[in-house]
């Protein structure tokens, strides 16, 4: 296997929270209320619908897609979420630091090196270089089918990573870790924040379906689990092997997907939404940080 070169779960089509126009020859991010989706294809006017894009908006209220019956690829929570801080070279497109709160990988003159990561409000690096948080979730749309395949949904939202990670984690443990059998909603929620100016601000929740308890919707899973078990199919194996293809590169990234990233990642205008915030959070030194929270304590 080519090493340096992180493999990915097999992408269909892309998940997003409004769409992207053009104006004045750049493609920027305009804010919707609703979901959209694409294929992989981008022309002149934008990312092309996906199939399945047409036969939910048909369905849905005001062809506003909100909520949508989805499935996760896997049982573990990190494989189906994978969120870092990440700061971006603007002009090549190349991942400058991603961190986990903790360590981060770092471009330098030498290679990569391993640095602290103490978030993007206490690291003048992520200040000057725009360091965000960004997740990827990969998730199964009814109706794909495609097994092994996913749509991604991409955010740099403080509230979708946070939510979509609590979601995920309370699944499996009351799943007893059988959260790929469950019956999931993709769902748009809307909340007004001091920043958003009492604006609504758009993010993404994952909830079991409208029709499910949490009783009958466990018991089902156990159940399908066990089924996909007799049958031979080994979720372990298929989890593992995820797990080391994913850590076989430095980024998840591929340098020919992230230009088309950094046109929301780094949008040339303001946008009250908040899967596309535009400016990095405002630098606070890390013996202010200590100072501060000692004036608190006493």
């Amino acid at each position: 296997m080519i090493k340096g070169l992180a493999i990915t779960p097999p992408i269909i089509g892309r998940i997003s929270i409004g769409k992207m126009i053009s104006k004045n020859d750049k493609w920027l991010p305009e804010k919707d209320d609703s979901f959209t989706l694409t294929t992989q294809i981008q022309n002149r006017n934008g990312w092309m619908l996906h199939p399945l894009h047409q036969q939910y908006s048909e369905s849905a209220a005001n062809g506003k897609i909100r909520a949508i019956p989805a499935q996760v690829m896997f049982n573990d929570s990190d494989l189906n979420l994978r969120a870092e801080y990440s700061a971006f070279d603007r002009s090549t497109g190349r991942p400058l630091c991603v961190g986990n709160g903790e360590i981060a990988k770092r471009v330098c003159e030498q290679g990569i090196e391993e640095v602290a990561c103490p978030s993007p409000e206490r690291c003048r690096f992520a200040y000057e270089q725009g360091c965000k948080l960004y997740g990827r979730l990969n998730v199964q749309i009814e109706g794909q089918n495609d097994e092994l395949g996913s749509f991604i949904f991409r955010t740099t939202g403080y509230n979708s990573v946070r939510t979509l990670y609590a979601r995920l984690r309370y699944f499996e443990a009351v799943s007893a870790g059988a959260t790929r059998h469950l019956p999931l909603l993709l769902k748009l929620r809307a909340k007004s924040t001091t920043q958003s100016y009492r604006t609504p601000v758009y993010y993404v929740d994952l909830t079991l379906r409208d029709e499910e308890t949490l009783i009958s919707a466990v018991r089902n899973a156990q159940l399908e689990a066990e089924n996909y078990r007799q049958a031979g199919v080994d979720s372990e194996s298929l989890e593992k092997t995820a797990r080391l293809l994913l850590q076989n590169g430095q980024f998840e990234d591929s340098a020919e997907e992230v230009p088309l990233l950094l046109e929301e990642f780094y949008p040339a205008t303001d946008s009250n939404e908040e899967d596309t915030a535009t400016f990095p959070p405002p630098y606070v030194p890390p013996a202010l940080v200590t100072s501060l929270g000692n004036h608190i304590k006493h």
